[in-house]
């Protein structure tokens, strides 16, 4: 696991060395703003439609062989993009299809690593490796971020490149010599508590590694469907910091970039601070992940009220905790919930959706500002997201409770149900 944390934060660092040299590659080629947006959406394309596609191949192949693969794919691509730029032969045409071509190994690689990294630790330890994920994610992204003004200045733009496509076969090179914990990739379902090996691993057959049980299984779950509901008002009414703060931060609070940048800091060292708690997670569930994420509303509601940058700056460091706790919770319930040979179509189809909100979201955020100002937009989106979220748990709370569809023996000896039965009462 230790290994797997350097190698995807060396990782981390190159993908966002190559996003941000990437942004001014576009704008230097074409000198257009909507060019840059264009390349993003590009490379986001391929998750939307064919991330369920993915997720069933994680599903169906040997899952150190499908991450190994397509990190050597995704730095094969880096490398060409670098030869390219070095031989200024580098148009917006083929700067366009290596976009895309990343984005669609991309929907392979996510869920493969996402899956490998937890197959790394015994199944309890699952929410604090996925907290150390998030950790690792947010401490490569601060560093891609600094180090590709750096490759730039003294080595130029394909610099950038190539560091990403070292960093992927390094990844590629640590994969063959992980060891998978005992009993790691196969775990019981249970209903909020954590998940129990089970005594016996057997292989998924052939006829249930399909794209629609994977979308049955997530249509039929109302835990998962809860969640993407959570994340889905989060996403379209908040989280979108860089474009409401700074907004809110230039003209409201009269602050220039400089003062944005302290705010960005502020927020990065909070999402490193709330993946540490994250990391501490034993029963993480979708309960907790909507208390969190009404309770992010209600943060960023007095963010929108906030008479000063001093007072924004009190406010956004508990913004950017609540909201890397209520990520990590939720990605641990995402990626322990479904029975272990559904994971990979699951996480593909928690992919597209997670597409539609980051697609969707700046937009109608974008539409709501305009309507009502950067105040307006962070009160009334913060307002939204709590009484959704509150109305959506007391409306639970109220329901009718019956037991769990489904138990786990705990006691040494007992007889664990076999995957066919934990599904049914799924």
């Amino acid at each position: 696991m230790r290994w797997w944390s350097v190698a995807n934060f060396l990782s981390n660092a190159g993908t966002w060395m190559q996003l941000t040299v990437q942004n001014l590659l576009v704008l230097q080629i074409t000198g257009s703003a909507a060019a840059t947006g264009l390349s993003m959406s590009v490379q986001a394309a391929p998750a939307l439609f064919m991330s369920v596609l993915g997720g069933a191949a994680v599903d169906r192949w040997p899952r150190k062989l499908t991450a190994a693969v397509s990190q050597a794919l995704l730095g094969a691509v880096a490398f060409t993009t670098a030869v390219l730029v070095a031989l200024d032969r580098l148009d917006m045409t083929s700067l366009m299809v290596l976009a895309a071509v990343t984005g669609t190994i991309a929907t392979v690689d996510n869920p493969a690593c996402a899956l490998l990294g937890n197959d790394l630790v015994p199944v309890e330890d699952v929410p604090s490796a996925i907290g150390v994920g998030a950790l690792v994610h947010n401490a490569g992204r601060l560093a891609g971020a600094a180090l590709a003004g750096v490759a730039v200045g003294l080595l130029g733009t394909a610099a950038a490149y190539a560091a990403n496509g070292l960093s992927f076969l390094f990844v590629t090179a640590v994969i063959p010599f992980l060891r998978p914990a005992p009993g790691a990739s196969a775990g019981a379902v249970v209903v909020g508590k954590p998940l129990i090996p089970r005594q016996r691993d057997r292989r998924a057959d052939p006829a249930d590694l399909t794209v629609r049980e994977g979308l049955l299984f997530f249509a039929r779950r109302p835990r998962l469907m809860a969640l993407a509901g959570i994340t889905g008002v989060s996403s379209v009414f908040g989280r979108n910091y860089g474009l409401t703060l700074a907004v809110l931060v230039t003209g409201p609070l009269a602050g220039g970039s400089g003062a944005f940048g302290t705010v960005s800091t502020v927020l990065a060292v909070g999402g490193i601070l709330g993946a540490v708690l994250g990391a501490r997670l034993r029963r993480p569930s979708v309960r907790a992940v909507g208390a969190l994420a009404a309770a992010g509303g209600l943060l960023q509601v007095a963010a929108g009220l906030s008479p000063s940058l001093a007072v924004l700056l009190v406010l956004v460091l508990p913004m950017a905790v609540v909201e890397s706790v209520s990520d990590t919770a939720g990605t641990a319930v995402l990626q322990t919930d479904p029975p272990a040979h559904l994971r990979g179509r699951v996480l593909g189809v928690w992919n597209s959706i997670g597409t539609v909100w980051s697609l969707g979201g700046p937009p109608a955020l974008g539409l709501l500002m305009e309507l009502a100002g950067a105040r307006g937009a962070l009160i009334t989106g913060g307002l939204l997201i709590a009484a959704t979220i509150g109305t959506g748990l007391l409306l639970r709370t109220r329901g009718p409770r019956g037991k769990s569809l489904l138990t786990v023996p705990t006691k040494p000896g007992d007889e664990i149900p076999d995957r066919q039965a934990l599904e049914t009462a799924a």
